[in-house]
């Protein structure tokens, strides 16, 4: 009886099976596949011509540019944008003196208490500082941007693929549909408050390009300020801020394998020098 009972319980989920398969195979045989999907708008790119200063095994900081970058992210994405994980006595790593980080920290306010009243006030920043967030929460940004909570960008180049490069290309990449995505996928085209971005995940970003002209910042080196290159600085910039020791640990790298290298050469001396009195006895067949 329990064997006659287990059949039936088989046959019954072979049964299913059957038929579930069955309907899989008609649906797919009957339905129209979409011709395009949003993934195949979605862009790559491979960063600025000529590639930024650090990439390689032996690539370096390009100072100047970090300070650009930084003068670009303060004048243009730190309306929005925080940088939660950086302290202004981080600047010196660009180059900045004591005093000019001082100088630097006070032209921002960050949030403090009153000593005498113990009120809430806003108070120049001291080295020590982190970075102030644009917004008092989120719901204040999600407020003043359209529901959309402006990212952090400390760790923004690592948090992305090829988050050096995604950045550039965000940022100059703003444009308008075409035709094709028009035709093909009007659902992607953007809504009400976005903006068509190829190199965004899903094409329509709530950000309004930040960098819409040439000149938009007078750099303080006299390198002229184009659209590309306020891009590639302020990439730069938050490729230190994700990683200020990018450059250590290459250098770091090197001097592990030049000392695998040696030891390596040591070893096989030291091997020679052991086994050297003893030679090998010829096997007799």
């Amino acid at each position: 009886m329990i064997r006659l009972v287990g059949i039936l319980i088989g046959l019954g989920f072979a049964f299913v099976a059957l038929v579930s398969l069955g309907v899989g195979a008609y649906t797919a045989a009957t339905e129209d596949a979409p011709a395009y999907t949003t993934y195949d708008f979605v862009l790559h790119g491979d960063g600025p011509e000529g590639g930024f200063s650090f990439e390689g095994g032996l690539g370096r900081w390009d100072i100047a540019q970090l300070q650009r970058g930084y003068q670009v992210y303060k004048e243009v994405c730190a309306a929005c944008h925080s940088l939660d994980y950086v302290a202004f006595r981080n600047l010196e790593q660009l180059g900045y003196s004591e005093d000019q980080v001082k100088a630097e920290a006070a032209s921002w306010q960050v949030p403090g208490i009153d000593p005498d009243t113990g009120d809430s006030i806003m108070r120049p920043a001291l080295p020590t500082d982190y970075f102030p967030s644009p917004y008092a929460n989120d719901v204040a940004a999600a407020a003043a941007n359209n529901n959309a909570i402006p990212p952090d960008l400390s760790l923004m180049t690592k948090a992305r693929p090829d988050g050096t490069n995604y950045v550039y290309h965000l940022l100059i990449g703003y444009q308008e549909p075409s035709e094709t995505l028009a035709t093909n996928l009007p659902d992607a085209l953007p809504g009400p408050g976005l903006y068509h971005n190829p190199y965004f995940p899903n094409l329509n970003i709530a950000m309004a390009p930040p960098i819409t002209s040439d000149g938009q910042v007078s750099y303080n080196d006299g390198t002229e300020a184009t659209i590309e290159q306020m891009s590639e600085d302020v990439s730069a910039f938050l490729t230190w801020t994700a990683e200020p020791s990018l450059i250590e640990r290459k250098e770091t790298g090197w001097a592990v394998l030049l000392f695998v290298l040696f030891a390596t050469i040591l070893a096989w001396f030291a091997k020679k020098q052991v086994w050297a009195d003893i030679k090998p006895v010829r096997r007799k067949d």
